[in-house]
């Protein structure tokens, strides 16, 4: 049998129920020996509920330990094997009272699900056998391939052409017409040069006018100069236009995307909306400018040589081009063919940077699990399913101008046979047949250019709808259409019958509470319990299906979002920091704070105290997240954020659980100055740290379970007694880590009845 250890730590992301975080439940002391190396911190795979009763992911009685659940953030290795463990259910009994089942398990839930805590584990050791063979690292590239064939019909090409052009282009029209002009120009000196071929040959070479000479010598200087003014004119225009046009695409992405929900966030990785912002756009890029360009430039020379063409022989036109109808069939398969590995090259793209910003983000736990060949090994198989479809696609686009080629071969051949005898017969003069066959040449290049713009399109295509799909989904959480005043002073928090659920999950059941202004409220329960759901809520990252939350007595939906959020500081375990310096990260691009005002708030947070040892001040970078900065740096900066903003709301989400006790009493030190004269709330595990609070609301399964003062609540028993003695009880004291002895609560159960910690302490001493 294998019993549950200490109660599990809150994940390192300080979520609740319904997000993807938590930490596996089970100790690594409790495993066999070589799981028990292999445990680590990672979505939970099995799920405690508060009494009697538990769950898995797997079902109700089985719970696998995954190589997911392996090797820290997520990062699995290949060899780690699978251990199914099988619970057994336990009576259900009156959370009041003692339980009557032998359990050593701290109560933890899972608010989302809501199942019970307490379980007893009973492992089914699996049958002998060969270590797994590492899983095949192309697993989840080939899932890419495949979801992106399952996508459903493809936007047509004028759809997404008309929403390029009404969004972004049509600013610029003025200059795309001037660009255009250019590039008429520059069409048209292709025909001028194809049809001096002509002259020259048979005035210059064949007759010998000398007087021609010159006159054919300035019209060549003439064609060639104007060519190339105008090429250099319109590529200048078009680079401006492009620049500037994709830099407003991106403003405007980002501006969307910003302003999206959480859950959209949850669903939509960063390197995927990376992916999407800087490569999709740079393809829209490239093909806008290759179909202007060929609807100026190319076109415009294709018909001018077409015309020198004609003039010369309207036959040989016709026997040149002859193969033209037979290209239709063949280029709309290749446009669809190009269209789907393009549209699967993008998906691959977007994983590779996705897999990309996880290793660079987890290259920590990547070198102390030994990782690097595994995750190294993990990428190639991405990169070759990318390579793959890159190629595929490239030999689509290059099939096009393949097709033009040998349709041209055979018009030439055509012609020369033609032509040929009526040059031979003397129908038909030197001059003339070279003026044909250079204009026929000339036009060959943007006959290619023109065939090759189909393939490009198709592959644009396939980004400008991912980036379309981006732009037109909708931003839940908006602010009402006549938003009412914020409210004045120090203001009540408030949440009636509230219930929010995460699909079928309920993470909140029916809650109602109030903390009342300028008091600080904790709130206290296991991990999953939906304390930091209501901090959600609160800042309406999230709206409830059902009741009402409200602040001073406004509700949060009547609100204008900045006005409601301005209402709130936020101080988490994260402690998130910015790649920026000290001062900016704290001032956070205000630019209305005094140095004075800064060094009052610097003090207050004990950022001064560290400050000195830093080599440039405040202007000292602190390194992606922070990482140039300790954790009790970290959350110093964070504090002094809070300060400087001077909210009436403050909202603690475990701020201290994961310093060391010299940094924690530093940190809980500016925390009190910060909460002082403000409404507060706070959600803790560590009960020492919210003892004095005004009030402290106990927390189980979404709901409100119980609440008063920690002296109350020790003297009524219950859940929060549990948790107390849990926390300071070592089977010898009643001692908390601040030297504060714990108060016993009255027995208020049947006297011939022992309690389980009671008994608990007679086992440890009796056997």
């Amino acid at each position: 049998m294998i019993k549950a250890g200490a109660p599990a730590d809150r994940g390192a992301d300080g979520g609740e129920a319904g997000q993807a975080h938590g930490s596996c439940p089970v100790p690594a002391q409790s495993l066999p020996g070589s799981s028990r190396r292999k445990m680590h911190s990672a979505p939970a795979v099995l799920r405690h509920g508060t009494r009697g009763q538990a769950t898995t992911d797997a079902g109700p009685d089985a719970c696998t330990f995954a190589p997911s659940c392996l090797n820290g953030a997520g990062l699995t290795h290949p060899s780690a094997p699978e251990i199914t463990y099988r619970l057994r259910a336990l009576p259900q009994t009156d959370p009041n009272s003692p339980s009557k089942t032998e359990t050593s398990a701290a109560p933890e839930t899972d608010g989302a699900a809501g199942q019970l805590s307490q379980p007893e584990l009973s492992a089914e050791p699996p049958a002998p056998q060969e270590p797994p063979k590492p899983a095949p690292v192309k697993t989840e590239a080939k899932a890419a391939v495949k979801a992106a064939a399952n996508k459903p019909a493809h936007m047509s090409s004028r759809e997404l052409l008309g929403w390029l052009w009404r969004g972004y282009l049509r600013h610029y029209m003025a200059l795309l017409a001037l660009a255009v002009v250019f590039m008429l120009i520059e069409g048209g000196t292709v025909g001028a040069l194809s049809y001096m071929m002509q002259p020259m040959f048979d005035l210059v070479f064949v007759e010998g006018n000398t007087n021609a000479l010159f006159w054919v010598s300035l019209a060549f200087l003439i064609i060639f100069s104007m060519r190339g003014m105008a090429s250099v004119c319109q590529k200048v225009i078009l680079s401006k236009i492009s620049q500037t046009s994709a830099a407003h695409m991106r403003k405007d992405m980002l501006a969307r995307l910003i302003r999206q929900d959480p859950s959209f966030h949850q669903v939509h990785p960063p390197g995927f909306l990376i992916q999407r912002v800087q490569s999709d756009v740079m393809a829209i890029n490239s093909v806008w400018q290759a179909i202007i360009t060929g609807a100026g430039r190319d076109v415009t020379q294709l018909v001018a040589v077409l015309a020198v063409a004609v003039s010369v022989d309207w036959r040989w036109t016709l026997i040149m081009l002859i193969g033209l109808p037979m290209l239709l069939l063949p280029l709309a398969a290749v446009q669809r063919y190009v269209r789907r590995k393009a549209s699967q090259a993008r998906d691959l793209g977007a994983s590779l940077a996705t897999r990309l910003d996880e290793i660079f983000h987890g290259i920590v736990p990547i070198k102390l699990n030994n990782l690097e060949d595994y995750q190294t090994n993990r990428f190639g198989g991405h990169m070759d399913q990318f390579v793959r479809s890159e190629v595929r696609a490239s030999f689509g686009v290059a099939s096009t101008t393949g097709m033009i080629d040998i349709m041209a071969g055979l018009g030439v051949m055509g012609v020369v046979l033609y032509g040929g005898t009526e040059i031979i017969e003397g129908k038909k003069s030197v001059g003339e047949f070279m003026s044909f066959f250079t204009a026929i040449g000339l036009a060959f290049d943007p006959m290619r250019r023109l065939a090759s713009i189909s393939g490009t399109w198709q592959a644009a295509a396939a980004a400008m709808e991912r980036i379309k799909e981006l732009m037109d989904a909708p931003i839940k959480l908006v602010s009402p259409a006549t938003p009412k005043a914020a409210p004045k002073g120090l203001p009540e928090v408030a949440l009636k019958d509230v219930t929010l659920r995460y699909g079928e999950s309920d993470v909140l059941r029916q809650l109602s509470l109030v903390a009342e202004a300028g008091k600080t409220t904790a709130l206290v329960g296991a991990s999953g319990a939906g304390k930091s759901t209501i901090f959600n809520l609160l800042t309406r990252l999230v709206d409830p299906q059902e009741g009402d939350v409200t602040v001073g007595g406004v509700p949060v939906r009547d609100l204008e979002l900045n006005d409601l959020r301005s209402l709130f500081s936020v101080v988490t375990q994260e402690a998130l920091l910015f790649d920026e310096t000290l001062r900016e990260n704290i001032l956070l691009g205000r630019t209305d704070v005094s140095d004075e005002k800064l060094e009052e708030v610097l003090k207050a947070s004990h950022v001064s105290d560290f400050l000195p040892k830093l080599a440039n001040g405040l202007d000292t970078l602190v390194g992606p997240r922070g990482s140039a900065l300790s954790g009790g740096q970290r959350q110093r900066v964070v504090i002094a954020r809070a300060l400087l903003r001077d909210t009436p709301i403050l909202l603690l989400d475990e701020a201290t659980s994961a310093l060391d006790a010299q940094s924690e009493k530093v940190v809980q030190q500016a925390l009190e100055k910060l909460s002082g004269g403000r409404t507060t709330l706070v959600i803790a595990h560590r009960l020492s740290t919210i003892r004095n609070a005004d009030k402290i609301v106990v927390m189980e399964r979404g709901q409100v379970m119980d609440q008063g003062t920690h002296e109350e609540l020790l003297e009524r028993g219950g859940i929060y007694a549990d948790l107390y003695r849990l926390q300071f009880q070592d089977g010898k004291t009643l001692v908390d880590r601040e030297g504060v002895a714990a108060q016993v609560p009255g027995d208020t159960r049947n006297s011939n009845e022992q309690s389980p910690w009671f008994r608990r302490l007679a086992r440890r001493i009796f056997g």
